[in-house]
């Protein structure tokens, strides 16, 4: 079984895939600052409650965008595994081209989602991942992933308005049944999610004048759920695609031989 590590700014998505479906997803919060050992003991522990057993994973892959905790999720898988992961950069076969001036610096979740986007949906197509912050992926009609843009995400927003303004509370996301609030809260809500509608509806709408015509897009991420209530935008929904992206990308290179690097690679 291949155990799959999304390891993104807010959550590190922990996956087992047997081949043929996914049997079980898991999430913690990011810390870069957690151990290996920390890692085992949660882990493990909701393996067991599934009836699965650590032995029968006999691959692993990361992918990560917080340099900082690849070490220890190394080590996890090393010492509580034995298996040696590979680590999604820029290095591996990708089956798909970047056309983007430095590869090396594209985050590894936002082509991963070019990747298992283009493999299910075929290109032209455009990826908006709503996360910590809120990508814009592209991929052409060739098959290259041409770039995109990056916005900050909505709770980033939100946090940066409660900062920034004392008498503003702090709230959650959420659709409103009014776009005109009649309370400071409803009003807040209605900024927040309508003003991130347009804000995606806006960017979407450059990037398919750029490309020429009326790319497939595809919506992924954990809020990408709500904000299709407000728009039209979205012909698919796509929750697995960075994990799926992850499993393309292992797979392809499977063949590959990788020995134990120094504890500090």
């Amino acid at each position: 079984m291949l155990l799959v590590i999304d390891a993104g700014n807010t959550n590190v998505v922990f996956a087992v895939h047997d081949g043929s479906s996914w049997v079980g997803q898991w999430r913690m919060s990011t810390s870069d600052s957690r151990t290996a050992d920390e890692y085992a003991v949660w882990l493990l522990g909701l393996f067991d409650r599934i009836g699965l057993n650590a032995g029968s994973i006999t691959r692993a892959i990361i992918g990560t965008v917080v340099p900082a905790a690849l070490y220890d999720l190394r080590r996890f898988c090393r010492q509580w595994l034995d298996v040696e992961p590979l680590v999604a950069n820029a290095g591996l076969e990708w089956g798909i081209e970047a056309l983007v001036d430095n590869p090396s610096e594209l985050g590894a979740d936002r082509r991963l989602n070019g990747l298992a986007a283009q493999h299910f949906y075929g290109g032209p197509l455009i990826v908006v991942d709503f996360g910590t912050a809120t990508t814009f992926d592209v991929v052409n009609e060739y098959g290259q992933y041409c770039g995109g843009a990056i916005a900050p995400g909505v709770n980033l927003s939100i946090d940066a308005l409660h900062r920034a303004a004392a008498r503003l509370p702090r709230m959650s996301i959420g659709r409103p049944l009014n776009a005109i609030g009649r309370s400071t809260s409803v009003a807040m809500r209605s900024g927040l999610f309508w003003g991130y509608v347009g804000l995606v509806e806006g960017i979407v709408g450059r990037i398919s004048e750029e490309m020429g015509g009326r790319p497939k897009i595809i919506a992924t991420g954990g809020l990408a759920p709500l904000f299709s209530e407000g728009t039209n935008l979205f012909d698919v929904m796509a929750p697995d695609l960075t994990l799926d992206g992850l499993r393309l990308l292992a797979d392809r290179n499977a063949m590959a031989q990788h020995t134990h690097s120094p504890e500090g690679m």
